[in-house]
């Protein structure tokens, strides 16, 4: 499984991005794929992820203001996210845990939210 990650940048307080996370390989093998970010000095921490049964998980830090979707064609998944605040800024991580396991990442796109 290849993660291929993609949209961040830099966004206002109050403003927008949308995150890619493209999947390549083997990706029926997937059980569950998601977000984690990793803020400067702070631990890895996850987002949000959805499994294969059409759950989702959301840190507290982000319910009601980030949206985990995919589109099974493009065999992405987006991270939609809303309301940003200066403390979302991290680099993301797109990750995926097959049903035995293993764990894949994504190369890392910072999100900078500053005025």
């Amino acid at each position: 499984v290849q993660l291929q990650a993609s949209g961040g940048g830099l966004a206002q307080p109050g403003g927008s991005l949308r995150l890619s996370c493209a999947a390549s390989g083997t990706i029926f093998s997937i059980n569950t794929i998601g977000w984690y970010r990793q803020a400067p000095g702070k631990q890895r921490e996850l987002v949000a992820n959805t499994n294969s049964d059409g759950n989702t998980n959301y840190a507290d830090s982000v319910k009601g203001r980030f949206s985990i979707s995919g589109d099974n064609a493009k065999k992405t998944v987006y991270l939609q996210m809303n309301s940003l605040k200066p403390e979302d800024t991290a680099v993301y991580y797109c990750h995926a845990e097959d049903y035995v396991e293993s764990e894949y990442w994504g190369q890392g796109t910072l999100v900078t939210v500053s005025s």
